[in-house]
């Protein structure tokens, strides 16, 4: 029943707000218990499956034609970006059973990760704090915090300059 309302919701109230609005987006994924730090920016264009299972720390972006796959939690830190037109996903099946049952788990994107446009998440990968995902990767196992991965599936291709993170963010969260 969640699921059909949120889904109304969003078609109606959700993706036709104008673009700055984001603390209408922000109050409507509270409404359907999204816990969400300040000045999140929730694009109109963007889907969140499962409010009730979203976790954001501050300044937490989800951009145009991103989505959001959660049947299970799913944690963002603050200042994480997930670019357009990029999929986190939060489940798979069992394919080799006959059921073809859905598995669900909990996923963590760490404080100033950036899942690049069209990249994709796969289901129980972590990211870690401060990591890339460049365009159009494909992450299939964990990602190093700070650093930058291409490719699919994805590969480390170097590191990120820890500067590029405030000091002071990182020790108020240490």
């Amino acid at each position: 029943m969640g699921r059909l309302l949120w889904g109304i919701v969003r078609l109606f109230l959700y993706r036709t707000s104008p673009r700055p609005c984001h603390a209408w987006r922000v109050m409507l994924l509270r409404l359907f218990g999204a816990k969400l730090g300040a000045k999140c920016h929730f694009y109109p264009g963007a889907k969140v499956w499962a409010p009730w299972n979203l976790r954001c720390e501050d300044r937490v972006t989800l951009a145009d034609g991103a989505e959001i796959y959660n049947p299970s939690p799913m944690y963002f830190g603050s200042h994480a970006i997930v670019s357009q037109g990029a999929y986190v996903c939060g489940a798979t099946h069992l394919y080799n059973e006959p059921e073809f049952r859905l598995v669900s788990l909990p996923m963590k994107i760490g404080a100033y990760a950036w899942i690049c446009a069209r990249a994709m998440v796969s289901p129980g990968v972590n990211v870690g704090e401060g990591a890339i995902l460049g365009l159009g990767s494909v992450a299939t196992k964990d990602l190093e915090p700070f650093g930058i991965y291409a490719g699919s599936p994805a590969r480390k291709i170097k590191e990120r300059d820890r500067s590029a993170v405030s000091i002071s963010a990182t020790a108020t969260r240490a």
